[in-house]
């Protein structure tokens, strides 16, 4: 069986290829890609493969995106970090997924309904998928945040938020006015909640509002290095692979 991965996260593609390993030894894995962009050129130049898992948030859009530039026949199991109530979408419309974490078990049992049912991925079917999924994550978008400071409970708004960073398995929230707080979700749940129009994952440990940028200078191997207002850090890059995302979701 012939598996393709599109997957933004490279530990979370390595896990998926690991595990795709342990359930079928005799899989040949063609590829990880971590793009839409990398994807359409991968399925314009070449055949389909026999079981796709496709990340639903890539570095440079939702993963949809791809069906509407690419001719897309082959079988999708889409992988997730989105809450159970916006995965009604696939629930209504019969598009299998995974919600990550993905364990070993349940990857198993979604390859034997594949292998039982065999149902090729239809282009409507996403479609429909896709208008479900964004019309529902519209109206759910997280517009405040309610978050312990000092002594006692503040409400910020969500377009007062400057960024949030994560240090040492702890997330903080930055607002304007310079107020810290404490998020008790992991920078991951968080993302999943705010609308990507407003704000981009720069790398793994920052999440970040426009407003909140200072400056952005070209560095080494096509990476940007980020300068945040209100934070001394020098090591805030956006990697080479997401920089064009990160242009576009500027306007540049």
């Amino acid at each position: 069986m012939k598996i393709l991965i599109i997957e933004d996260e490279p530990l979370a593609a390595r896990r998926m290829e690991s595990l795709v390993r342990a359930v079928l030894p005799e899989a040949i894995v063609l590829g990880k890609l971590e793009s839409i962009r990398a994807s359409v050129k991968w399925f314009e130049n070449n055949p389909q493969p026999d079981l796709l898992f496709m990340d639903i948030q890539l570095a440079d859009g939702l993963s949809f995106e791809i069906f509407q530039q690419v001719a897309v026949t082959a079988p999708v199991i889409f992988t997730t970090a989105y809450d159970e109530y916006a995965l009604k979408a696939f629930k209504v419309n019969s598009v299998d997924y995974l919600l990550k974490p993905i364990e070993e078990q349940e990857l198993a049992a979604a390859i034997e309904k594949f292998k039982n049912q065999q149902a090729p991925a239809n282009q409507d079917k996403i479609g429909k998928v896709l208008e479900t999924f964004l019309s529902k994550q519209a109206a759910e978008w997280k517009t405040r945040f309610f978050l312990k400071h000092a002594n006692r409970f503040e409400v910020v708004e969500t377009h007062n938020v400057l960024y949030l960073f994560a240090e040492e398995k702890v997330v903080f929230l930055v607002a304007d006015g310079a107020k810290k707080y404490i998020v008790d979700d992991t920078l991951d749940e968080v993302e999943t909640k705010l609308n990507p129009k407003d704000f981009f994952r720069i790398n793994r440990k920052y999440l970040t509002q426009a407003s909140a940028i200072e400056r952005i200078e070209p560095h080494f191997n096509g990476r940007l290095k980020i300068t945040l207002r209100l934070r001394d850090d020098n090591d805030i890059y956006v990697s080479r692979e997401k920089a064009d995302a990160f242009k576009k979701w500027l306007g540049a």
